[in-house]
């Protein structure tokens, strides 16, 4: 019986000391891990993907196919060091169990480079995202990353953000029940607006910023024609974050008392849910032929 109990004790001990090694050795892990990644992101220190720090057959889950071995993957992630400049990639938490790890992070930068054969957009990027990864031996062996990869494409300005349409048919909305303040919190601090070639109002071109858009058109607008009302709006999605609109503009010249019934075309640009720039196009001869 007392060697009976005696094993048994034996046993819980060397479980325990085996879980507690594992423990470490996930520990040590994690710290590696973090600090190789901080290096190579937020310094640029592609050497440090090598056989010290990952396995020779390193792998990374991708689509439409792996990256396999530390060639290959170093020449992938050396897109993002030449790609961005003000890169910061900061490891938001980590933990893991046994040889896996678990990473949330967040990669912030400016696309002022080649990326994967797209050239550089000048566009900047803020992501979060979630690595799955495997240890062996204490090395990186495998690493598999989601994100939101249209948010992605969408903020380097390849595919349109699907809320722009909204953005701007909302801001017509509000035009048209006089809630001028909603449309100026529409527009980005620094919207660069253009009035056409040929309109009185282009004198101010390009008008930066919503005050400049207020006092150089609106209130210069409402000041000239009555009852100005657009109408026939229809909008058209385009790439790169574009929206153009065909409509009618429909007024009375105040100084002439003649009915203005122009085709207008507006061209609008947006990033991050902003309005970031405005091309009128419109029948600028009627608009001058009215105005005499």
């Amino acid at each position: 019986m007392k060697n009976t109990i005696k094993l048994f004790t034996l046993l819980i001990f060397i479980s325990i000391l085996s879980c507690d090694n594992a423990n470490k050795q996930t520990e040590k892990d994690i710290e590696m891990y973090s600090s190789v990644w901080d290096d190579i992101m937020n310094k640029g220190e592609l050497d440090k993907i090598n056989n010290t720090y990952f396995d020779e057959n390193i792998t990374l889950i991708t689509y439409p196919e792996n990256v396999v071995g530390i060639e290959d993957f170093k020449a992938y992630y050396s897109n993002f060091i030449t790609g961005f400049s003000d890169g910061n990639f900061t490891v938001i938490d980590v933990f893991g169990q046994g040889d896996k790890l678990v990473k949330h992070w967040k990669y912030t930068g400016k696309h002022t480079g080649d990326f994967f054969g797209i050239p550089a957009t000048g566009k900047t990027i803020d992501v979060e995202g979630t690595t799955l990864v495997k240890m062996k031996d204490g090395k990186i062996a495998q690493e598999q990353d989601f994100m939101d990869n249209m948010l992605f494409m969408q903020q380097l300005g390849i595919l349109s953000d699907p809320n722009n349409v909204a953005i701007v048919q909302k801001l017509y909305d509000d035009f048209a029940t006089g809630d001028i303040d909603a449309v100026l919190a529409s527009m980005d601090p620094n919207i660069v607006w253009y009035e056409a070639e040929g309109n009185s109002l282009a004198d101010g071109n390009p008008y930066i910023g919503p005050e400049a858009v207020l006092t150089g058109v609106f209130a210069r607008t409402g000041e000239e024609w009555d009852d100005f009302k657009l109408a026939n709006i229809e909008l058209h999605e385009m790439s790169e974050n574009q929206v153009l609109a065909t409509l009618r503009y429909n007024a009375t010249v105040k100084a002439t008392g003649k009915k203005v019934d122009a085709q207008a075309a507006h061209h609008w640009k947006l990033n991050n849910g902003k309005i970031v720039g405005f091309q009128q196009h419109v029948d600028t001869k009627q608009l001058a032929d009215t105005a005499k």
